[in-house]
């Protein structure tokens, strides 16, 4: 037995009993009106009682298609049920509107009765079901499309961050998917938003050292440091703190990483004024602050990617990257000490070197590791060594140049070190 929602022009008041012929068709087929509707609320009603069949019932359709037309645009040409209608007789192009918009099936007002109700439900049925079939079918190529495409982005991805050939990527996808108990395309596309996390901490990261670098290298012009590859390094760090905010802008960060890049833009912006004319040494103090102020803004923001990207692995990356500005840091802040003697400067020394000592040694204890990297830490700790010489030497010239070249190696040497962590399989697989 069919439950069937009828829908009654929008004058019919719904006290009102249906029309006599409907009424009469109704009872002889046996059918069970649910619920009843106008035009006006037929996509609230249907939403509401699910019913399994709609009819409309429109006696003058000059007067009361259009309505019933305006109702069924909700659905976008697809009823979440088979959809009659019993009418007088239509032209072709309001027949054309009605097949368009869902409509399964018509029949016509003068010769309605039990048989043509059965006949006009049972072909609604019939091709409701099958249309629904078919956009089942649809909906599963599109799926397998999609998956296709992440599957080969992500054996891409992998070919090219770990050197490995196609079977291989292949072989860590599906060995993936069969261990989480996931679809190949989950995998794949969790694969290829990790490494774009990944990523957007890096450049974040970046920024965070940039901030360090300009202020440092702003006090080495004043100190005569090797100004020219001072000035180069200026122009150099101006440059990649754009291209990195230019990249971060193109990426799907979510809102706290949206909000939190618009403030590391105000930031820079007042940064790169103070950058733009020549640094006098009283305005070294001023160029420090808004330094910080880019610092802070940029360290919100990697730790609002971290949290956004919500997997573990991603935190070795952050810590990596957050050594390079601690390299950047401890060498400006003992310049800036030297030149313009600013208490804050020196209050920082201390407690940036213990960071960068405790961050050393967490990455030298994390099991994320491999050969390179292994290495690439003891050489960051002799060069670490280094630095703390240069800074226990400030008073001479070779100690300020041990300063700038060991902070610029570090600098090197974890820039490597966060890109093999960023492309290492437990990141990019995590």
């Amino acid at each position: 037995m069919m439950s069937l929602l009828v829908v009654l022009p929008n004058e019919f008041a719904d006290p009102a009993p249906l029309p006599e012929p409907l009424q009469q068709a109704l009872a002889s087929a046996g059918a069970v009106v649910s619920e009843r509707a106008t035009c006006h609320t037929l996509v609230q009603q249907v939403g509401a009682f699910a019913p399994q069949q709609v009819l409309a019932w429109l006696p003058a359709p000059v007067h009361q298609l259009q309505s019933l037309l305006d109702a069924l645009k909700e659905w976008n040409g697809a009823p979440p049920c088979a959809l009659g209608l019993v009418s007088a007789p239509l032209d072709g192009a309001q027949h054309e509107s009605l097949v368009a918009l869902g409509v399964h099936a018509w029949a016509p007002l003068d010769a309605f009765n039990a048989a043509s109700l059965a006949g006009l439900t049972a072909r609604a049925q019939a091709r409701w079901q099958r249309e629904a079939a078919l956009r089942t079918e649809l909906e599963g190529l599109r799926t397998r499309m999609d998956e296709r495409k992440w599957v080969d982005r992500a054996k891409g991805l992998l070919m090219s961050a770990r050197g490995i050939g196609e079977d291989e990527a292949f072989g860590l996808l599906r060995g993936a998917a069969m261990h989480a108990n996931l679809r190949l395309g989950e995998v794949s596309r969790s694969v290829i938003e990790a490494a774009q996390w990944a990523d957007a901490i890096n450049r974040a990261g970046q920024l965070r050292m940039l901030s360090q670098r300009l202020v440092r290298v702003a006090a080495q012009l004043l100190a005569g440091i090797d100004v020219q590859r001072a000035r180069v390094l200026r122009a150099q760090s101006t440059e990649r703190v754009q291209q990195n905010l230019d990249h971060l802008a193109t990426l799907d960060l979510g809102a706290p990483g949206v909000q939190a890049l618009g403030e590391v833009r105000a930031a820079w912006d007042g940064l790169a004024a103070l950058l733009a004319v020549r640094p006098a040494p009283e305005g070294l103090a001023e160029i420090d602050a808004r330094g910080e102020a880019l610092l802070s803004a940029a360290e919100a923001m990697t730790d609002a990617l971290e949290a956004s990207g919500a997997r573990r692995a991603l935190r070795i990356v952050n810590i990596c990257g957050r050594q390079r500005m601690r390299a950047q840091r401890l060498a400006k802040d003992a310049l800036l000490a030297s030149t313009i003697a600013a208490e804050a400067s020196r209050g920082r020394l201390l407690p940036t070197m213990n960071e960068f000592e405790a961050a050393l040694g967490e990455l030298e204890r994390a099991p994320l590791s491999s050969p390179e990297i292994r290495a690439a830490l003891v050489a960051a700790r002799d060069e670490w060594l280094r630095l703390v010489g240069g800074v226990q030497a400030l008073d001479s010239a070779e100690g300020r140049a041990t300063l700038v070249r060991s902070s610029e190696a570090l600098v090197d040497t974890f820039e490597r070190l966060t890109a093999w962590y960023e492309h290492s399989l437990q990141v990019i697989m995590s």
